[in-house]
């Protein structure tokens, strides 16, 4: 099997874990992590840090497209560097989640962007993690996976998550944005999230993170024939 096809895509709602877990799938099998929201959130950031107007479509796309896009999977973990300035944690502000919806439902900054996301993969064996893996960007992937887990806890995973950073958390607040993300996210005309024809169902609700990691390991190998 060539590097270029084994790629495991792993699609799902927020908050059900999708980035640790293939961080630490694509560890575990000695591939490569791609992290697709990054990517957007860059692109996002970087019209935020330029000013650019954003009602203005085309100067977002000329954005988009003029970014100097560097992803690192290394030991200190996943890196973004936008023409050349590492922005790991400037792309997570709520700045950036508030702004990203204008951006990821333009036409031309998707096909961008699937474009450099198809061009990572081609790379070398990889695990993504995203909305659309394997829908749009990997359809031919061998190994498709589906995750979910219920709003409610997903939502406390979210709060867990903000705790442990040391910032205090509004569950209602954050169980209600979650679920006006979900319906938003899979209504969207441009690559709603759904499920790919011949994904493998994960939920996650009640389980661990180790046992996820084991189940999605199980099937990387089963699927891929590792």
């Amino acid at each position: 099997m060539s590097a270029a096809t084994q790629i495991v895509a792993i699609d799902g709602p927020a908050g059900t874990g999708k980035s640790s877990v293939a961080r630490a799938l694509a560890k575990r099998l000695g591939f490569r992590f791609l992290d697709t929201g990054a990517m957007y959130r860059a692109a996002t950031w970087r019209a935020l840090h330029h000013g650019i107007d954003l009602e203005d479509r085309d100067a977002l796309v000329d954005s988009t497209r003029a970014m100097q896009l560097e992803l690192r999977d290394e030991g200190a973990g996943f890196r973004v560097f936008v023409d050349g300035t590492e922005v790991t944690d400037d792309i997570r502000t709520r700045e950036v989640t508030r702004t990203i919806a204008r951006l990821d439902q333009i036409p031309e900054v998707r096909e961008h962007l699937v474009e450099l996301q198809r061009a990572y993969g081609e790379a070398g064996p990889t695990v993504a993690e995203g909305r659309d893996m394997g829908t749009i960007v990997f359809p031919n992937a061998s190994c498709k996976i589906f995750l979910d887990a219920s709003p409610e806890v997903r939502a406390q995973r979210r709060v867990d998550q903000i705790h442990r950073a040391g910032g205090e958390a509004d569950y209602d607040a954050i169980l209600h944005e979650i679920m006006e993300r979900d319906m938003a996210t899979r209504k969207r005309k441009l690559a709603p999230l759904k499920r790919a024809k011949g994904a493998e169902f994960v939920d996650t609700t009640e389980m661990t993170f180790e046992a996820v990691l084991d189940r999605l390991a199980e099937l990387a190998r089963e699927k891929l024939c590792l």
